[in-house]
């Protein structure tokens, strides 16, 4: 598998609405599922390739890589955050004018909400979007007894359309021929090739997973290696080749658009970079359709706010690696601060609620930085994870993104926690816990600041965002006005 495929069509050589696309899934976490999605999206890019790339879950990282390389924006797929409609004509919006549509499970293909259904799985995912899944799994200490493995998956569940099986960590060649061998005697599942062990294209991690693609920029060198693995290893003319062609129908009718929808509509300023990096792509996109302009900036970088702004919106990322560069903001949190007292609506989430806190003590103790002071809060960053999972809010209160009443839905995933959580600003979510599970789970909300672990996507409940528009609207008139 040394040469390029003559057989394989160039870009455009078929209908222009003509698209394919498949799922990469895992029998579980760890087979190096996330490295065989680089090498492929590296080597389609390099074959000239239009790739739509998609994540399934809450995972921020991923997608970042994911976008690096394909150059075009990867977006979150979750089938239990997001309703079946609505993931469906995500995925449609993003892959039109497409020619491959690229899907990157989550865990293994059918781990989900729990053990007796299939909600939030990889494979329901697929499922819903009528997409052929296929199937990773790591040969480390493995022989005949991969086959078994197929074997299982393939008969799980009958719905699903295996495309073919990617072994990884493969020790020789003459290793993959025995997992080939055994597969092709005992599976309808035919193996489409595999990735050696090798070190060298390892993604290097830190305590909430992959380093993400803002610090680490995949050079010519890094892109070429992972192209040429699939290259000389995957038989990626049979998958693209084996794969049924769909069409994307049309969008339907358009969302209403608020009065103010036009080059007068409040102006959110959105922090992003190394420090701020975590995102849903369509959240941004609903708060554009809700009537926002955004405009990006860098804390770490800019020593003030963008002029001009309504509204301040602190998303996810690592500001633990950052605060004492952050700390020395002192302009920059001063006039936070002052933003907040004044009622602009300031939203954060994880790493952004962590910097809208008094200070921020390091992982070893050592350290304590000042940070914004907008809640009358300490953090502390622990070596142990506090709180991963799904969750759905209510909201007891009128916040700044939604009213009493309205739900939302999204993720928590952080190794902070506060030191004294009971600082007297009041509680605006009401959690809904699962059975067995305790949640700690708060948002906080003083003048027209909240603050929160939770990572939310607007997606769930796209009047929450129209909310959030709507108080910076408020805010701007306000302003106008003098008052």
């Amino acid at each position: 598998m040394s040469t390029p495929w003559p057989s394989w069509p160039r870009p455009r050589d078929r209908a222009e609405a003509e698209i394919k696309g498949f799922v990469i899934a895992a029998t579980g976490s760890g087979t190096g599922k996330t490295t065989l999605t680089l090498a492929i999206l590296s080597y389609l890019a390099e074959r000239g390739y239009k790739v739509a790339p998609f994540k399934i879950g809450p995972d921020f990282i991923d997608p970042g890589h994911h976008t690096q390389i394909a150059k075009k924006t990867s977006v979150n797929l979750d089938s239990w955050i997001l309703t079946r409609e609505y993931n469906q004509r995500l995925f449609r919006d993003n892959a039109r004018d497409s020619d491959l549509a690229v899907v990157e499970g989550v865990m293994g293909l059918f781990d989900g909400m729990d053990g007796l259904s299939e909600a939030g799985s990889t494979a329901q995912m697929a499922k819903w979007l009528n997409l052929p899944v296929v199937l990773v799994v790591s040969a480390k200490g493995k022989a005949r007894s991969a086959a078994a493995i197929v074997k299982g998956f393939e008969a799980f569940d009958p719905d699903l359309n295996l495309a073919g099986v990617i072994f990884t960590m493969t020790g020789s060649p003459r290793h993959y021929d025995y997992l080939k061998q055994a597969v092709a005697q005992n599976c309808r599942t035919r193996c489409l090739g595999h990735l050696p062990r090798d070190e060298s294209v390892i993604m290097p991690e830190r305590h909430l997973g992959l380093v993400t693609a803002e610090e680490q920029i995949l050079d010519g060198k890094a892109l070429a290696r992972l192209s040429a693995l699939v290259r000389d290893h995957v038989d990626m003319e049979g998958l693209i080749t084996g794969l049924e062609s769909f069409d994307l129908p049309q969008d339907g009718e358009p969302a209403d658009i608020p009065p103010w929808a036009d080059e007068t509509g409040p102006l959110i300023a959105v922090a992003r970079d190394k420090a701020f990096c975590f995102y849903y792509p369509d959240n941004l996109d609903i708060l554009k359709k809700s009537g926002a302009r955004l405009v990006e900036f860098s804390p770490l970088k800019e020593d003030g706010l963008p002029d001009g702004i309504d509204g301040l919106y602190l998303g996810g990322g690592y500001p633990e690696e950052y605060a004492e560069a952050l700390s020395r903001k002192t302009g920059l949190f001063r006039q936070i601060r002052e933003f907040s007292r004044n009622g602009m609506p300031i939203y954060g989430e994880c790493g952004g609620f962590m910097v809208l806190c008094k200070s921020l003590c390091t992982m070893d103790g050592t350290k304590t930085y000042p940070m914004a002071g907008c809640f009358d809060v300490d953090v502390r960053v622990s070596t142990r994870l506090r709180s991963l999972g799904y969750r759905e809010i209510t909201l007891v209160r009128d916040t700044i993104i939604g009213r009493q009443g309205m739900t939302l839905r999204g993720h928590e995933f952080h190794y902070s926690s506060l030191q004294n959580p009971e600082f007297g600003a009041p509680d605006v979510y009401r959690v809904a816990s699962r059975q067995g599970q305790t949640l700690s789970l708060k948002g906080y909300q003083v003048f027209n600041t909240l603050g929160s672990y939770l990572h939310v996507h607007f997606g769930s409940n796209p009047a929450c965002a129209r909310e959030f528009v709507r108080a910076c609207q408020r805010f701007k008139d306000q302003h106008a006005d003098g008052a």
